[in-house]
């Protein structure tokens, strides 16, 4: 085995006093505060709300549950205004994966990276409260806000899975990741249920229908730019970066250019997180793909309205609350590594279920959603914990940019997927099923990387339990 050389070079710094319960606290913070926009905006609304908008400048005249045949037309190219949405959380996930890796290389340089997180959050939660100026036919708008939002969460979220390096020893670490992934779900849950009775009872509080949506879009971006004040103020005292060898004279973007051009050279040392990461790449295209499209399926192939939906992923996010909790105790137990590949397998059985949901089953639909809500929040959270012992010491925000791209920046395999599938069948149905392949491909990778060996190559701490 050859050695790593970041781990020979890497700077070793005592950390005890940035491992706080305090500063776990404050990190686990940016869960909650960003998932509302994960969850209303992401999940819920803007796929249905972008669908309506485009169908009506395309279809105006369009009898209720006819199907638009006519296109939109994007620089020449003809769109169906079903796959509209997919194509754009496409888009949004191309531009991540080329943006996202200068992200990490840059916070690895930065001597505040909290800021980075925040000033990262604000753009992006700007572009969340623009939404509310959706109105009419201009679904270019929420293209361009769709884009913008999904970038900057991309781009905060992987300063702040870098910091949970900072704040939690390798032992804490599926602990402190999962509590964090819990408290998102239900954050997201809570502002969610707001926005069920703003929906519900609109007309008792004398705003139309799409005004009560625009409202729920502007709530997710003010919630997202109010809770980043926590992680941000809370996690101000952790300063500098564990990088080795950065040279200051070379400046932001030769330095930048420089780091990254050494990492891609490095990478070969890494062959158990190289395997990860691609394992990762396909099981979360599916859980991705998914949550993106969970909300689309429902309306457009089940035929469940607004309502019904946010009630469904309302059960998602308060079971995955638990279901977060329950896999970081298992992981405690068993491993993180058997545990999400437990998880791989019932995400398998749950997207084959989905399949054979009868139109307008809500009871069935609804134990769906359950299945999802636990495995949900679990595999997501030990992910990360898992992935963080396998990063080398000082390339922190550098390697969890990679992991972003797995996670963001690469979930366009999927969507694009749903939306092709859905344009060539004109339906959803098949689009779902398809999404087995992501997590049995996935699965397979995973059972082969040796999580021991990759924590020794990367030069980190064994934990005690992997």
């Amino acid at each position: 085995m050859t050695d790593a050389p970041m781990a020979a070079d890497a700077v070793v710094r005592d950390l005890s006093h940035e491992r706080t319960r305090g500063h776990q606290r404050a990190w686990g913070w940016y869960d909650w505060a960003n998932s509302a926009y994960v969850t209303t905006t992401g999940t819920v609304l803007i796929s249905p709300y972008l669908t309506a908008i485009a169908r009506e400048s395309v279809c105006p005249d369009l009898a209720e549950g006819a199907r638009c045949t006519e296109m939109l037309s994007v620089l020449g190219i003809p769109i169906a205004v079903g796959s509209l949405s997919s194509y754009t959380i496409t888009l949004a996930t191309i531009v991540s994966a080329l943006v996202l890796l200068f992200v990490g290389a840059i916070a690895d340089r930065t001597t505040r990276p909290t800021w980075l997180l925040g000033g990262f959050a604000w753009v992006g939660s700007l572009a969340a409260m623009g939404m509310f100026f959706l109105a009419g036919t201009n679904w270019q708008l929420g293209v361009l806000l769709l884009v913008i939002g999904n970038l900057c969460l991309g781009a905060s979220t992987v300063v702040y899975d870098a910091l949970l390096v900072r704040v939690a020893d390798p032992d804490d670490r599926d602990r402190v990741s999962s509590r964090g992934w819990a408290l998102g779900y239900l954050g997201g849950g809570v502002l969610l249920l707001g926005n069920l009775g703003l929906l519900t009872f609109y007309e008792q509080v004398g705003v139309s229908y799409g005004l009560a949506i625009r409202i729920s879009l502007f709530s997710a971006g003010l919630w997202w730019a109010v809770f980043t004040l926590i992680p941000v103020l809370g996690l101000r005292r952790i300063r500098g970066t564990t990088a080795p060898l950065v040279d200051k004279a070379a400046g932001v973007v030769g330095g930048t250019l420089s780091q990254l051009r050494s990492t891609f050279g490095e990478l070969r040392h890494y062959p158990q997180t190289l395997t990860f990461l691609l394992a990762y790449l396909f099981f979360n295209d599916g859980i991705q793909t998914v949550i993106a499209s969970s909300s689309l399926y429902g309306t457009e192939a089940l035929g469940f309205d607004s309502s019904q939906m946010i009630i469904t992923i309302l059960l998602v996010q308060f079971v995955a609350f638990g279901g977060a909790l329950l896999f970081g105790r298992l992981a405690g137990s068993y491993g993180a590594k058997r545990v999400v590949l437990g998880g791989i397998v019932l995400w398998t059985v749950v997207v084959a279920f989905a399949f054979f949901v009868p139109a307008g089953a809500y009871t069935v639909w609804l134990i769906c959603a359950v299945c999802i809500g636990i495995v949900l929040g679990g595999t997501q959270a030990l992910s990360r914990s898992l992935y963080s012992q396998l990063v080398p010491r000082g390339k922190e925000n550098e390697f969890f940019s990679f992991y972003q791209v797995m996670e963001r920046g690469t979930s366009w395999f999927g969507t694009l997927l749903f939306g092709l599938i859905y344009q060539f069948t004109g339906t959803y149905r098949l689009a779902i099923i398809a999404l087995i392949v992501f997590f049995v491909v996935g699965g397979l990778l995973l059972t082969r990387v040796d999580m021991r060996r990759g924590i020794a190559e990367a030069g980190n701490d064994q934990p005690a339990i992997v």
